[in-house]
């Protein structure tokens, strides 16, 4: 299980950190992805605390690091480093309150590089999780926005939806984002995109200020990543169905094939994806997010103890670098083994 993430991880060691270091559901993973080789691991929280939960619960954390935000040596240069991040927004005594809470202080190990990534929500909202991400890991190189992905699954059936859940309203250029960051994520789970546009009109059946939006951002990725196969804007039925692509845009290399499908704002794609998940009988993994500097993901908090394993390995991957991946990763394996373990856990059905 999850054996094409754990050998490119073996040969690329990244380094993860967990803000909630006394829960158990923690420390299992902890214990057993550092007994295997496969990563390591920071765990936050008081030391004698962290030390005094995995005794009780029988976990082996040897190999882990634990680091107390109050006896943290290099406080004063973290401190630093969030003010000038800020930029004005926060006072430094603010920023030392901030620090003192574990999500901000992993947040801010992964910026200073003591961590390859994060994950975090087992006790911390979806909210306190992507908050110190956004404001303090910010966007790679070239990108602008953070946006996100769900990997909607049903039996072979594998598809991202995008961006349901941080981008309101995104503008043309938002949408290029969104498409290209999509496509990434898509090749990293071993899914070779074929981006649809989505609109309520198809190369100019309709008209509107959301179909020019949409028809720009297409135009625009064309012209940017030109080896990307995409095309837009396109209704949904046309993106999926051969029968309809034929008739609606036949010469199209994505109508009627499509598996990477970005929504022109957050009410299509919120809907969308819910709609798939209850009538379609999808599972929707994540969100993912996606453009940051660094991976930082968020599990639920009813998650159980296999869920943050496999989890922490998917996160983990998703920071080795494009050109360093050795093997090729099976999504439908990941997904499979998340959502049997969100079943178990009684979190979907």
């Amino acid at each position: 299980m999850l054996t094409n993430m754990i050998n490119n991880l073996k040969k690329v060691p990244r380094t993860i950190v967990y803000p909630e270091g006394t829960d158990n559901r923690i420390l299992y993973s902890a214990s057993r992805l550092t007994e295997e080789g496969i990563l390591g691991v920071i765990l936050l929280g008081n030391v004698e605390e962290v030390q005094a939960a995995a005794k009780a619960g029988g976990y082996d954390i040897s190999k882990c690091e634990i680091i107390d935000p109050a006896t943290y040596p290099e406080m004063d240069a973290l401190v630093e480093e969030m003010v000038k991040l800020r930029k004005g927004k926060m006072t430094e005594e603010k920023v030392r309150a901030a620090l003192s809470k574990t999500n901000y202080f992993g947040t801010m190990l992964v910026k200073a590089g003591k961590g390859d990534c994060l994950l975090g929500g087992v006790t911390y909202s979806t909210a306190d999780t992507v908050r110190p991400a956004l404001q303090l890991i910010k966007t790679k190189p070239g990108n602008n926005i953070v946006s996100s992905s769900f990997v909607m699954v049903r039996g072979d059936e594998r598809y991202l939806f995008s961006d349901c859940a941080i981008n309101i309203d995104p503008s043309e250029d938002d949408l290029v984002e969104i498409a290209i960051e999509s496509a990434k994520t898509a090749k990293v789970f071993g899914v070779e995109p074929k981006v649809a546009m989505l609109s309520y009109s198809t190369l100019g059946s309709g008209k509107g200020p959301s179909v020019t939006k949409v028809a720009n951002a297409t135009a625009k990725i064309k012209e940017i990543a030109p080896d990307l196969l995409v095309e837009g804007e396109i209704q949904f039925d046309a993106s999926v169905a051969p029968e309809v692509a034929s008739i609606k845009c036949p010469d199209s290399p994505v109508a009627g094939q499509a598996n990477v499908f970005v929504f022109p704002d957050i009410n299509a794609g919120n809907i969308g994806y819910k709609i798939a998940a209850r009538f379609g009988g999808f599972e929707a993994v994540g969100p993912v997010l996606q453009g940051l500097n660094a991976p930082i993901n968020d599990l639920s908090r009813g998650c159980n103890q296999d869920e943050v394993y496999k989890m922490s390995i998917v996160t983990a991957a998703l920071s080795i670098p494009e050109e360093e991946v050795v093997d090729e990763v099976d999504l439908e394996t990941i997904v499979r083994a998340v959502v049997a373990t969100m079943k178990a856990a009684g979190q979907i059905k």
